[in-house]
């Protein structure tokens, strides 16, 4: 878990609050890119992370240091979270040096983790007693549009609170989109998400099969993404070692989105279908593919490491 503040002074912006001091908790692959974007609009930034090393990159790059997410909290307009669990969430908002035990009245807060939408809705519940303004705004896009600042933020909330946390959004993303109610961001990322693996394993599973019966991966490339099959994870995050410079396959499959982390989201998906008696039969088989990938130690692994999974255990 990582913690960080953020001080932004905003320009007038009609109807909606203008925020001077913003805080942001959660420095891994998404989050670490998402502060520096920050930075880069010139806003002053305050860190603080059990990960000395992001915590010196971000020093490096102009930001300071806070002792806590309580510390980080005391003093700020808004706080934004990214972090990777549901307990991580709890924790850093309801426990006892939490974020809630130590914000101002009609703060707002956005957590941009993926988690179920029930613990959104606990942690909203929990800030609705202290006065406290909370949204669900999950992101999607992949660490590439991380570090180009075009995530896609999914939020659950209020239409207010929506309008109010838009201008701050957009730092960091380029599509802001109001889902509904608190958890219905978190929900439309776990509908997302299952259906992101689906077409990993696919993608890896056609590229198998093609190279298998001598086609050449990047002649099947250009089939596929000009035609019927085309999918962002072949033609833009392609599982394929060569094929896209800038994706984790061609990286050794590092500094991507994790195996472990898209096994926790399926879960989560899988949780919610039982939950909602809702029939999911490619996303349960997904799941389990992707538990079996961290079983053999890739959990650490870009997600799309199932490629390689694949072709080996044929």
């Amino acid at each position: 878990m990582s913690f960080f503040v953020l001080r932004q002074k905003c320009g007038p912006i009609a109807g909606v609050r203008r925020f001077s001091k913003i805080g942001f908790i959660g420095l891994g692959n998404m989050g670490g890119h998402m502060a520096r974007n920050i930075l880069k609009k010139g806003h002053k930034l305050t860190v603080f992370d059990v990960n000395k090393s992001a915590v010196t990159g971000l020093v490096e790059a102009g930001a300071q240091t806070a002792s806590s997410a309580a510390d980080v909290s005391r003093d700020v307009d808004v706080v934004i979270s990214m972090l990777p669990t549901n307990q991580h969430v709890l924790d850093c908002y309801t426990g006892d040096n939490g974020i809630l035990s130590a914000v101002k009245k009609n703060v707002l807060l956005i957590d941009s983790s993926t988690i179920d939408p029930s613990v959104s809705q606990v942690v909203s519940k929990e800030a609705e007693k202290r006065e406290v303004k909370f949204i669900d705004g999950p992101v999607s896009g992949g660490v590439n549009a991380a570090k180009d600042g075009t995530l896609t933020f999914m939020v659950g909330g209020t239409k207010t609170n929506f309008e109010a946390a838009k201008p701050i959004l957009k730092a960091m993303g380029s599509r802001i989109v109001h889902c509904g109610d608190v958890g219905m961001g978190q929900a439309a990322k776990l509908c997302n998400n299952m259906l992101l693996a689906i077409t990993m394993i696919g993608t890896a599973e056609i590229f198998n099969l093609g190279q298998r019966l001598g086609l050449e991966a990047s002649v099947l490339n250009d089939i596929v993404n000009s035609s019927t099959g085309r999918c962002w994870s072949s033609e833009l995050y392609s599982p394929i070692p060569g094929l896209l410079s800038n994706v984790p396959s061609s990286n050794n499959y590092e500094g991507g989105f994790s195996t472990m982390l898209m096994t926790k989201d399926l879960g989560l998906a899988q949780a919610a279908a039982t939950r909602t008696q809702t029939a999911i039969p490619l996303g349960s088989l997904a799941h389990q593919i992707y538990r079996i990938l961290n079983v053999h130690g890739l959990s650490q692994k870009d997600f799309s490491i199932v490629y390689q999974f694949l072709k080996e255990k044929n």
